[in-house]
């Protein structure tokens, strides 16, 4: 299936969830933001949030500073 990743086109199997896409992306345990179709998703939610055809993924690294 197709999706919208940081504004360009992103091919993964059907049934992908968030986590799954995180995997891929190799960002397991880093400090990131998710929004799916302009919502952010709770990190709890990642795990349940499965991907379709045609969403858009925005995936954003938290940089800390002070």
């Amino acid at each position: 299936m197709r999706i919208q990743l940081n504004g360009e086109a992103f091919e993964l199997p059907a049934g992908e969830t968030l986590v799954d896409l995180l995997v891929r992306l190799e960002l397991t345990g880093k400090r990131v933001a998710v929004e799916l179709n302009l919502d952010i998703v709770p990190r709890s939610q990642h795990a349940s949030t499965v991907l379709g055809e045609g969403d858009r993924v925005e995936v954003v690294h938290a940089i800390g500073g002070g």
